[in-house]
């Protein structure tokens, strides 16, 4: 099965060599020249714009999207819709709002093409590895690439969510949820480096995540990060904030959902801009041990 991934960024790359470690023809496009060249040299076609991209199929194109939500990814599927032909499917595997993604799925069912969002979760490692996938579209059509998403996967880790825009909410909501969840890493390991008590933080973090209620993947980068850096001091407290809790926090009122703590660390995220507190450089740390986030330098 071919496959055209476009956007070889930190995620795109990672699932392009995923892809191929499970036998599919996958073709590369990004901008970056060097992005370009790591992907050949792992034997990934590679090309430098959307005509020559779907033009070296040979049969249905399946082409997966991995670029920045909003402006990005509106102005690329401007530009492939026409080099479409009926039948061919679209996979959008960045963080859209589901709205966008609704929409654009019945832009493009207009010309007979299938649009699935793929809510896409797990960082780099599972991008690579063992993907967690939330995937909203036809699901007819689905069941018909399924394998594609079940070989990527870790086992049990993908979910035909329903109607077009459900994959991409539910990773909406996901977000909101690890916001609120590192929020409340970053306070309680800033209640522990202030006390009166000499605690190593890495092992805090090891014991927390070894039986206990807290125990997660988040906890466990927590522990690698502060192994390698003991009281954080490479980062600044400064957490950027990119739209899903925000569109989260939007949805729930327009349900009339109350949603507090996902909502005050949203804020916390925007308080992060002034306040270089240790709670977010914790946040920071975590951000950049899951999805390789650029580290905020003092």
């Amino acid at each position: 099965m071919e496959i055209g991934i476009v956007g070889l960024g930190k995620m795109g790359m990672n699932l392009a060599f995923n892809l191929k470690d499970h036998g599919y023809d996958v073709k590369g496009l990004d901008l970056s020249e060097a992005a370009l060249a790591a992907a050949k040299k792992e034997g990934v076609a590679t090309f430098t714009n959307l005509e020559e991209l779907t033009a070296s199929f040979n049969g249905r194109r399946i082409i997966w999207l991995m670029l920045p939500a909003g402006e990005p990814t509106e102005k690329v599927l401007e530009q492939l819709l026409p080099l479409l032909s009926a039948k061919d499917i679209v996979v959008e595997g960045g963080n859209s709002n589901y709205k966008d993604s609704v929409r654009r799925a019945n832009t493009f069912a207009e010309a007979d093409i299938s649009y699935f969002d793929c809510g896409t979760s797990g960082g780099i490692s599972g991008a690579r590895n063992d993907a967690c996938l939330m995937i909203g579209g036809d699901k007819e059509v689905f069941a018909s690439i399924e394998q594609l998403f079940k070989d990527i996967a870790i086992e049990n880790g993908y979910l035909y969510a329903g109607a077009s825009g459900s994959g991409h909410f539910l990773k909406m909501v996901h977000n909101g949820i690890e916001y609120g969840m590192m929020q409340a890493i970053g306070e309680g390991f800033q209640v522990v480096e202030q006390s009166n008590y000499d605690f190593d933080l890495a092992e805090v973090a090891r014991v927390w995540n070894h039986g206990s209620v807290v125990r997660s993947w988040l906890m466990e980068i927590a522990e690698a990060q502060f192994r390698q850096s003991p009281k954080l001091a490479d980062y600044r407290g400064v957490v950027a904030a990119s739209g899903e809790a925000k569109w989260t926090v939007e949805t729930a009122l327009e349900m009339d959902v109350p949603v507090p703590t996902i909502a005050l660390s949203l804020f916390m995220r925007n308080l992060s801009q002034e306040d270089d507190s240790f709670s977010a450089k914790v946040v920071s740390a975590l951000r950049n041990g899951f999805g390789g986030h650029e580290i905020v330098k003092k």
